[in-house]
């Protein structure tokens, strides 16, 4: 007794001392330190802050200290309180009377003022080159604008949307265990939309689902009806009449035809128009950036950028002052809609299709299978601001055809300069009209929203275990952790919290389809990956994982292919480690490997130069610390700052002497050298890092020996069936997803 009496008062006089320690430490900069593990989720990276190069303004206007201490609200959950009433009949209507509350605003009068714009009225009266009204009747071509218009779009209806939303309340509850919205981001966005312009939510695309349950979330937020632009070719005709009336809006046909056409003419008027209206109206816009989900192709959508493109024109030709953009990403733990086949499926979805998928997600979905939604609004910022600021930067710029054809050719075999604008982004169709220099900026903000979205996603559980069993597969819950605490430390925030066990237990019950349990000895659980359409869903899961560590993957291929001449790849770790890597080369392996990934992976952003982006890789690398500097025998220490070396530039010039410039000494910068760190952990995280791009690169490897086997046929198509043929079978020979 006397014993433990003891230790006790040791460990009470321990505890008074540290926290003395602890409060002197945290007096001197008034705040409280605590030790927490991100883990826990206690404390989160706020993420989703706009560009501070192209958008300074907005980047300090539309954000305050404060959002960042506000919680998760989930959208779905609706209970007596978000009601005006209260008792007992209240609390089993409570969805119902919730979706009657909800405002509304109708527009009635928005087609005759589509109809009384300027632009409709010159083709009516034959006025525009080329327009609808040369040679024909007015009044015919007046009831053309009304087919036109009609396809486009209708007048939302209340009843029926107050209808829809209580059923897809219900259905929402059913499927998922909660649809999470960060309070501090929703701040931002009705910050922005107090300001008295248009808002328009530019959005990644993951499931069919996004078009009706992004205008459901932000409908109950206050924000109203939220216009959402689709694609055609997703639906079928009575779809697009159901989702016209929700608020849908659908391009077309017409808009597409050749720029001389008379009908392309008329139509392209009236979309104008129609958006025209739709902006001064101030009613929120949803586009999609990203192609559907299961379409083969671009990751950058030419309808998106289509709308996008007629935003830009509007706010240029002073229709609406400015307009508020806002990136937009929905993260799901399991996509209801996604199949095994659905990522090749090309026919429109139908209604009654829709009505059956619907039946077989609510019998699947139980109680232990529900998954969790993440809505991330990321920070608005002005559409006006960053055309003035991007257009300042421009730069020379050249086609990717430009750029390669000299290295294909054997007439150059330098790498070529990265700074080049590499436009291999599909045309948007001759709906835009636009000029060269709009046409890029249209591009250039597509590519920076997108980034802005991906960047702002949160990783979910599903994503983390995916990757680890694909990957790296050694003890789960310590795996999980560890990859969950570096997710959070790279500024990435994670959908998900709760105690370890219970974390991974609910993702193996959402995962156990494509999963196979095994109960070895000692009641240790082995979870295997199943082959086939299993493995290959996994692989879609572990992708989203990538953005976070995508800087040190780049870095860690780049030091593999440097490694790869000198040791071989199955030598020990040891003897790379003794290897010397110089910064030019690095930069030279990274840029060749930017050149060879596909810019719809990389995301980079337009204002951010790709030399810099080199050195953000190689910093990367370092604090991760499987790179430690080197200094090279008998060169003189980084740390040496003798007299005789700094004199020569400390001397006092005149004041327009420019000749010995600093930013013209290349010598400290080409004379630095790394090597592989030794550290016990740095094998394993090398290999994992190295592991994640190992697909795409196993496809470009398999895409050049297919170079020297397929014959050429005499199309494009058919030497593209036979390579995708290739590709398959050595995927299917080598088991590699």
């Amino acid at each position: 007794t006397d014993t433990m009496l003891e230790a006790r008062l040791q460990t009470t006089n321990r505890n008074t001392q540290n926290s003395r320690e602890t409060s002197l430490w945290s007096s001197g900069f008034g705040m409280k330190l605590e030790a927490v593990t991100p883990f826990l989720g206690k404390y989160r990276p706020f993420v989703g802050r706009c560009c501070q190069t192209c958008t300074p303004k907005s980047w300090e206007s539309l954000f305050h200290r404060g959002i960042m201490d506000l919680g998760f609200h989930n959208a779905i959950l609706v209970k007596e309180e978000n009601t005006r009433f209260r008792g007992w009949l209240v609390r089993r209507l409570c969805y119902f009377l919730w979706s009657l509350e909800q405002h509304i605003p109708s527009c009635p009068d928005a087609p005759q003022k589509i109809m009384e714009s300027t632009g409709v009225q010159n083709v009516i009266a034959g006025r525009d080159p080329g327009g609808a009204g040369e040679g024909q009747v007015p009044e015919l071509v007046k009831k053309e604008v009304q087919r036109i218009l009609g396809h486009m779009q209708a007048p939302p209806r209340p009843f029926l949307l107050r209808l829809f939303s209580w059923a897809l309340l219900r259905f929402l509850n059913r499927v998922f265990l909660s649809v999470q919205l960060h309070k501090g981001q929703m701040k931002m966005v009705h910050k922005a939309a107090q300001a008295g312009l248009p808002l328009v939510l530019l959005s990644t695309h993951k499931s069919l689902l996004d078009g009706i349950l992004l205008p459901f979330v932000l409908l109950s937020q206050g924000l109203g009806v939220l216009r959402v632009a689709w694609e055609p070719r997703t639906c079928s005709s009575t779809l697009r009449a159901l989702l016209k009336k929700l608020g849908g809006l659908f391009l077309p046909p017409e808009a597409n035809l050749t720029l001389d056409n008379s009908e392309g003419v008329l139509a392209r008027a009236v979309v104008r128009a129609a958006m025209e209206q739709l902006l001064v109206s101030r009613q929120p816009l949803l586009i999609f950036l990203e192609e559907p989900p299961g379409v083969q192709g671009p990751r950058l959508s030419a309808l998106g950028q289509t709308w996008l493109g007629l935003v830009v024109e509007a706010v240029q030709v002073g229709v609406v002052p400015d307009a508020m953009l806002v990136p937009v990403a929905i993260t799901y733990d399991l996509v209801p809609d996604a199949r095994c086949d659905a990522y090749h499926a090309s026919a429109p979805l139908g209604l009654w299709t829709g009505a059956l998928a619907v039946l077989r997600i609510l019998r699947g979905s139980g109680s232990s299978h529900r998954a969790c939604v993440r809505v991330h609004l990321a920070q608005p910022f002005s559409l006006q601001e960053y055309t003035i600021n991007a257009r300042s930067c421009w730069g020379s710029r050249q086609t990717l055809e430009q750029l390669l054809q000299p290295i294909v050719l054997g007439q150059c075999t330098v790498v070529p300069d990265m700074e080049k604008e590499q436009e291999w982004t599909p045309a948007t169709g001759p709906l835009l009209a636009l000029k060269e220099e709009d046409q890029l900026l249209v591009r250039r903000l597509s590519h920076h929203v997108l980034n802005a979205s991906v960047m702002s996603s949160a990783v979910m559980s599903t994503t983390i275990m995916a990757t680890l069993l694909l990957f790296k597969h050694q003890k789960l819950l310590g795996e999980f952790s560890w990859l969950t605490e570096e997710t959070l430390l790279r500024g990435f925030d994670v959908g998900f919290s709760g105690q370890l066990r219970c974390l991974v237990q609910h993702t193996l019950s959402l995962l156990q389809a494509h999963v196979t349990l095994l109960h070895v000895h000692q009641g240790d659980l082995l979870v295997v990956p199943r082959p086939g359409p299993g493995l290959t869903h996994l692989a879609h899961l572990s992708a989203e994982l990538l953005p976070a560590f995508l800087s040190e993957a780049v870095g860690a291929c780049a030091v593999r292919g440097l490694l790869a001449g000198r040791v071989p790849p199955e030598g020990p770790w040891e003897l790379q480690g003794i290897e010397l890597l110089s910064q030019n080369e690095l930069y030279h392996q990274i840029l060749l490997l930017l050149h060879l990934l596909p810019q719809d992976l990389l995301l980079l952003q337009p204002c951010q130069s790709s030399y810099c982006y080199c050195q953000e890789v190689l910093d990367r690398l370092i604090q991760c610390g499987l790179l430690v500097a080197e200094e090279t025998p008998g060169s003189r220490p980084a740390c040496d700052t003798g007299r005789k070396r700094l004199s020569a530039k400390l001397l006092w010039k005149p004041s327009g002497d420019f000749t010995d410039s600093d930013s013209d000494d290349f010598e400290e910068a080409e004379g630095r050298f790394f090597r592989l760190s030794q550290q016990s952990r740095c094998p394993d995280f090398f290999l994992f890092l190295c592991r994640l791009l190992s697909p795409l690169l196993k496809a470009f490897a398999q895409a050049a020996t297919f170079l020297h086997q397929g014959q050429l046929p005499d199309t494009e198509s058919g030497y593209t069936e036979q390579l995708y043929q290739f590709l398959q079978a050595s995927a299917q020979e080598d088991g590699f997803f």
